[in-house]
């Protein structure tokens, strides 16, 4: 169902209601979702919210045209994102993502230490091989050298996870058609799986893209920090 924007009878832009996304923009609650429809909505809408439009209407107009605009921003920049946009549906399914699993945070706060996140099972060899290499090039660069060889085998751990972090994505587009099957034929048990699957790839994902940037940040200098 479409969220109310103006009012039927005289067209005054209307406080916002609470409605999901989804039906901020009139469309069905569906992880593939017609991005050209989404885009032509949002232009659509952004056109007829803009607080300038309101610029010389009462203040309570102006500040419900405020509040659907940005609304409207918040909805156009998470839908259209594909990672962003199953992390939503995943919230609109009651699951919270975190990056850091439960048995890490119960750790860190028995012993007042700093939540370390995870490794994948299927990383740890990689990973670790890969903290010994970031520490020992951080210990160059407080000496002021840096060993080429070394330089040159991180940039290409670097692109190894940048390409994994590509397949996680592509892997997470093949699980909506399944997503959204079990959805339409009401499969209560194969969207808890399908569900399951997106949770486990996307969080394995966020490791991924987190290990990236650490890594951008050792190669250019930058904050120490490893993963362990």
């Amino acid at each position: 169902m479409r969220a109310t924007h103006f009012c039927d009878a005289c067209g005054k832009v209307q406080p916002p209601r609470p409605s999901d996304y989804f039906a901020f923009f009139g469309l069905s609650r569906k992880l593939n979702l017609d991005t050209s429809q989404l885009e032509r909505e949002f232009y659509n809408l952004s056109r007829k919210l803009h607080p300038d439009v309101y610029a010389r209407m009462d203040a309570q107009e102006q500040s419900w045209s405020l509040e659907q605009s940005s609304r409207l921003n918040d909805a156009y920049r998470t839908l259209r994102d594909p990672v962003k946009r199953t992390e939503y549906m995943l919230r609109l399914e009651g699951v919270e993502l975190e990056e850091q699993s439960k048995s890490a945070t119960e750790a860190a706060r028995q012993t007042g230490q700093v939540k370390e996140q995870v490794v994948p099972a299927e990383l740890l060899e990689e990973v670790f091989e890969l903290n010994m290499q970031l520490e020992e090039l951080k210990a160059q660069h407080k000496l002021g050298e840096d060993d080429p060889a070394l330089l040159e085998e991180i940039g290409k751990q670097k692109m190894s996870f940048q390409d994994m972090l590509e397949r996680c994505t592509g892997e997470l587009q093949k699980l909506w058609d399944e997503w959204d099957a079990a959805a339409a034929n009401g499969d209560g048990v194969k969207r808890e799986q399908v569900r399951d699957e997106m949770v486990s790839l996307l969080n394995r994902r966020n490791y991924i893209r987190n290990l990236v940037r650490d890594i951008g940040d050792v190669l250019q200098g930058g904050p120490e920090g490893t993963h362990s």
